[in-house]
């Protein structure tokens, strides 16, 4: 087996907790910055990412926060716009979920900003075909005198009657 050679693995690689909890400073936008709501990851250290000024940007992560700072769809982020490409930006800082409460309240982010969600809007309309709990509930609810209700629409009602473990 060949020898180690290095100063450490991938532990010493990700570092200490640099007192992520703490409370950080609340930074806003300047000249040639601009809020922006991730719409999507492309991998690549890239992600889709709609304005605050209505433009969809691609978006590409810094180094500092590559691999340090993980950003998923929905989050809020500041992006430093380019002068040379204005489809393309690059992001700056990730808002935690307070800050961006904190930002929607001092009035820099729109009211239609959809905070604190998985996917940037579209969380509120029911997927076509899609089966939901609600009807299967409904269903068991109007058809319990009938002899032919499906053993599934029973465990379903069943289940949703347990009290919750969370």
């Amino acid at each position: 087996m060949p020898k180690n050679k290095g100063k450490g693995g991938k532990n010493r690689k990700r570092g200490k907790n640099e007192a992520d909890d703490e409370k950080r400073e609340l930074v806003f936008k300047e000249d040639g910055q601009e809020y922006a709501q991730v719409l999507r990851m492309l991998g690549n250290g890239r992600c889709e990412a709609m304005c605050i000024d209505g433009t969809k940007r691609l978006c590409h992560i810094r180094g500092k926060m590559h691999k340090k700072v993980w950003i998923a769809a929905g989050d809020i982020i500041l992006v430093s716009l380019r002068d040379y490409q204005d489809d393309k930006a690059d992001v700056i800082l990730k808002y935690m979920p307070d800050e961006a409460r904190l930002l929607k309240a001092y009035g820099e982010l729109p009211e239609n900003t959809r905070l604190n969600e998985g996917i940037a809007g579209g969380l509120d309309e029911k997927v076509p075909g899609a089966i939901y709990v609600e009807t299967l509930l409904n269903q068991v609810n109007a058809s319990k005198d009938s002899f032919a209700v499906p053993s599934f629409l029973i465990l379903a009602h069943k289940l949703s009657t347990l009290p919750s473990l969370f």
